[in-house]
């Protein structure tokens, strides 16, 4: 990647970090497919380069 991030990518990756670690920090043991799903939901987020820059990356659940 060698765009630089805007306020908003980091935001949203900062948002679904917190989330991540608050849900798993509640529990023993975590599901490899879990960590899987979140790291590649940051990566979405930290790699979307809109076409038009008005476009803001879709919100991940």
């Amino acid at each position: 990647m060698t765009e630089a991030l805007n306020g908003a990518q980091l935001d949203e990756a900062l948002a679904v970090i917190d989330r991540g670690l608050g849900e798993m920090m509640r529990r023993d043991l975590v599901a490899t497919a879990e960590v899987a799903d979140l790291l590649l939901d940051l990566r979405s987020i930290l790699t979307f380069v809109p076409a038009d820059p008005s476009v803001e990356p879709a919100g991940v659940n």
